[in-house]
């Protein structure tokens, strides 16, 4: 994970501007510790913090094409950076890294955008006609602010920090999207067939969704430092850590780093995430790291976790905390990259409260507003509590190819059916199970799904509630709404990780890039339009409505799991 700042259009270009952008992209350098750049033309700074994945050598940014007219400052990964490159035979490349083909692209034009494979948020600059574009990958994997000094000047920034005290308006930049200066504004370059109202209609292929998936984790394997997998036992990262395991063989990091895989896990002591991802690791062969954290480690880093994730949205907040302190031991162990499991609850139905939804054309619906928001939830965690200390997270299930395969099947088959055995997330269970040459154990793959916050303990939630609680009093909260008008905290706990964002980032703007609602990652409106008993479930991660989530595992199901797990199936 890297950096990136570009300020365009400044005003004043004195030595004294220049010295400001250099002291705020050092805000960025967590994300990028191996090397720094700077590239000035005129009126615009394009700098660079640079964490060292592919060609740690020689792939220092800024990166130009042949003539260096034109120049781009990069926080990505290009996964099909070598099929591009044989497209661009005629041009010639100044380093190896992936990123640079970015640089000249520009040729086709700007919808070359659409010829990326990866994750990446990127600005470049065209001296040529003095243009430049700005964009973020399809799902808003890597961060990306864009914002407007009072000079005229045009912001972008990986991180709301290095732009929030010289901007007084910015925005968390659309995943999906391009700044183009020369027509004005943003439009949307990632326009796939689900992001319209059609309901899809495509018969499931278990091969196919499997065979995706596998792709999308072997290209995510592209890296020349080592790097491992976050396993904390569930189905999504034991399938992420499942096939990495069995093609890493086959990867170029085999031949460099060994051909055992590195697996996490973090959690309190006795944690159901710990005892499961150790259960996983133990099957598959791994070499796992088993690291713990304490209720008063946690709540002594909340400052510094909410300072680097840049939201105060209360269940990003919980599962952050524990991932920032597991990326700090990961990094003291040398690795810089991992593989994780955001997204499949999104992508197939897996929440708590879609057992409820009443037909496939609103369950498909609700997966692909979940999509859309993950920018601002999950992507956003898994980015920047990993960035904090120069450790890049790679999600397989966001995938521009494996998402299409998903989305565009008939949400039918997603839907939770105890009378047919179908569970939650029943497609990508079924399509990884394989008694001939099985990815995990039956009762691992069918193992019903934990809470991330509750999964590292269930004393984590507890913890902090009683911390926050003793925080902030009942008056203060009473006044929630003169102190904090807009997104108003309904719970201590939410007012407290409030003062703290507010304290870091005092503007306007800061608060409204934090998405409405009284601090609700879930979708409490959908779960209440769905089943009226969430109404009364105050907590944002759905923890009260468990009961009634075990319910639809009743019958069939119950039987098929247990059935698993005593090996009969």
């Amino acid at each position: 994970m890297c950096g990136i700042l570009a300020v365009l259009g400044c005003v004043d270009n004195s030595q004294g501007k220049r010295a400001r952008i250099i002291e705020l992209s050092r805000r960025l350098r967590h994300r990028g510790p191996d090397w720094s750049g700077l590239h000035c033309h005129g009126d615009c700074y394009l700098a660079h913090q640079r964490l060292a994945i592919v060609d740690p050598t020689s792939g220092d940014q800024p990166l130009y094409n042949e003539d260096r007219t034109v120049i781009v400052t990069v926080n990505g990964e290009i996964y099909n950076h070598k099929q591009l490159r044989q497209q661009l035979k005629s041009h010639q490349f100044r380093t190896g890294s992936d990123c640079e083909v970015i640089a000249h692209l520009v040729k086709h034009g700007e919808d070359f955008v659409d010829m990326l494979d990866g994750i990446f948020a990127f600005v470049l600059l065209d001296t040529r006609d003095n243009s430049f574009i700005a964009a973020r990958d399809a799902i808003g994997v890597n961060s990306l602010y864009l914002g407007w000094g009072h000079d005229g000047s045009t912001w972008f920034a990986s991180e709301m920090k290095a732009l929030s005290d010289d901007c007084e308006r910015f925005i968390s930049f659309p995943p999906g999207h391009i700044y183009s200066s020369k027509q004005g504004g943003l439009r949307r370059w990632y326009n796939p067939p689900w992001y319209s109202e059609h309901i899809p209609s495509t018969p499931y292929d278990p091969m196919m969704l499997c065979e995706a998936f596998e792709r999308a984790v072997l290209k995510r394997m592209m890296t020349d430092v080592p790097f491992g997998v976050l396993l904390s036992g569930g189905l999504d990262s034991s399938l992420v850590a499942a096939v990495a395991n069995r093609y890493l063989a086959e990867s170029a990091a085999a031949h460099q780093w060994g051909s055992q895989l590195h697996t996490f896990c973090i959690g309190l002591e006795g944690s159901p995430d710990l005892k499961a991802a150790k259960e996983v690791a133990d099957y598959l062969g791994t070499r796992h790291y088993e690291l713990h954290f304490t209720v008063q480690e946690g709540i002594d880093a909340l400052e510094e976790v909410i300072y680097h994730i840049e939201t105060y949205d209360v269940t990003t907040v919980r599962a952050s905390t524990p991932m920032f302190l597991m990326s700090r031991k990961i990094k003291a162990l040398g690795v810089k990259m991992v593989l994780s499991g955001e997204g499949s609850d999104e992508i197939f139905g897996g929440y708590l409260y879609f057992h409820k939804a009443p037909n496939k054309e609103e369950l498909h619906e609700e997966t692909c507003r979940k999509i859309k928001a993950l920018h601002l939830y999950d992507c956003l965690r898994a980015n920047k509590s990993t960035a904090a200390w120069g450790v890049e997270a790679r999600v397989p299930f966001l995938d521009k190819e494996f998402i299409n395969i998903a989305m565009s099947m008939d949400p039918e088959w997603k839907m939770i059916r105890p009378d047919l055995g179908r569970i939650e997330k029943w497609v990508l269970r079924n399509a990884f199970d394989d008694d001939k040459n099985p990815y995990l154990p039956k009762h691992i793959l069918y193992r019903q799904k934990e809470q991330f916050s509750d999964g590292v303990g269930y004393s984590w939630i507890d913890g902090l509630k009683d911390h926050t609680n003793k925080q902030v009093t009942d008056a203060m909260l009473m006044q929630a709404n003169f102190i904090y008008p807009e997104n108003t905290p309904t719970t201590k706990e939410a007012y407290h990780y409030r003062t703290i964002f507010e304290k870091f980032f005092p503007k306007n703007a800061a608060r409204s890039t934090v998405p409405g609602g009284p601090s609700v990652a879930c979708s409490t409106a959908k779960a209440v339009e769905w089943d009226a008993a969430w109404s009364k479930n105050l907590d944002p991660s759905g923890r009260a409505a468990i009961g009634v989530h075990a319910a639809a595992y009743e019958d069939e199901v119950d039987v098929k799991i247990a059935e698993a797990k005593n090996g009969s199936i």
